[in-house]
């Protein structure tokens, strides 16, 4: 069950907080090329990790993985933009940054460990 799997929970929850930067760009900052790219890559995320937890073998397991280190490290990259363009203030920033380096460190974490014991 994805409660009870932390990294199905943590993209999830990760998700929801791009969903709600999404509606903040288009609504309040009227950017809607950046916020598509970051809704798209952020969302993909929780996506990719659900598939993978029913995965059919490992190797599908791993692929979906990385896929979802892939979309998390381009989020990184869309939210750096989105800074350095002063589209979002530095505190918004640090607080979802923070949250999509988790990430990315959490899928290199399994995606290194499943191809270590494959």
């Amino acid at each position: 069950m994805e409660r009870d799997n932390l990294v199905l929970t943590k993209s999830k929850r990760f998700a929801v907080r791009i969903i709600n930067l999404y509606k903040y760009l288009c609504d309040e900052k009227k950017e809607f090329i950046l916020s598509k790219q970051i809704l798209k890559s952020g969302t993909s995320i929780g996506a990719n990790a659900r598939e993978a937890s029913k995965a059919q073998s490992k190797k599908e397991f791993i692929a979906k993985m990385n896929i979802s280190l892939k979309e998390a490290e381009e989020t990184c990259y869309w939210l750096e933009i989105l800074e350095e363009s002063n589209i979002i203030d530095t505190n918004a920033f640090d607080s979802i940054y923070a949250d999509a380096n988790e990430l990315v460190a959490i899928f290199t974490s399994i995606v290194k460990t499943s191809n270590t014991n494959k």
